[in-house]
């Protein structure tokens, strides 16, 4: 591995390592610590992009992908109060919304790096965060999936309540996606402010 790419492996591990521990804490009624961590992965994979490119940017994502599948199969094995701190839905959703929205983010990256500077991370970002949460709480939490594992119980997340607290009414997982897809969004607007901050500090330092 190139050595450049050492601090975005370790970012990434970190953030997914974070993400999946802080993910199983509540920040109010509608979202968990998890939320505000995660996006940062989409930071890391961009400023990876931009500086060393695609192939590089997939490295990074790869491994992220990697640690986060031990994590998962850890989580697995640990039995909390009420089962397994992970259940195999949620590693199947975990790794799939990661994999496939670090991809996306990539390629559309790379598709808008020659436009203006701030094109390419938002936009490849908002895809990118859109696709995971969708992936994510579906294949996690929606009982149309329960053939995925039939043993585990989710009914909880399929209770009927207005969405968000004041909307229409929907399953409560769709409020939770909801929640989580908003800070997403959020985050990725604010993102920009390091990411051009960071690429200026490597502009005047290459100069």
């Amino acid at each position: 591995m190139n050595r450049h790419l050492i601090p975005g492996v370790v970012a990434m591990a970190v953030i997914v390592v974070a993400s999946n521990i802080l993910v199983q804490h509540l920040f109010g009624q509608w979202l968990t610590w998890g939320a505000f961590t995660y996006p940062l992965a989409f930071l890391v994979t961009d400023l990876t992009n931009r500086f060393y490119g695609v192939r590089a940017a997939r490295t990074v994502v790869f491994a992220g992908f990697v640690v986060g599948l031990i994590c998962s199969f850890i989580g697995t094995q640990i039995i909390g109060e009420f089962g397994p701190l992970v259940t195999w839905r949620i590693a199947l959703g975990s790794g799939l919304a990661f994999l496939t929205a670090q991809m996306l983010d990539v390629t559309i990256f790379d598709r808008l790096r020659n436009r203006g500077w701030w094109r390419a991370p938002l936009a490849s970002t908002l895809i990118g965060a859109s696709a995971d949460t969708a992936i994510f709480f579906t294949v996690a939490f929606s009982s149309v999936l329960m053939m995925l594992e039939p043993g585990n119980d989710v009914r909880w997340a399929a209770e009927a309540l207005p969405l968000l607290g004041a909307g229409p009414v929907v399953p409560l997982w769709v409020s939770l996606a909801f929640a989580d897809w908003g800070v997403k969004l959020a985050l990725a607007i604010l993102a920009l402010i390091p990411f051009r901050l960071i690429i200026q500090k490597f502009q005047r330092t290459a100069a």
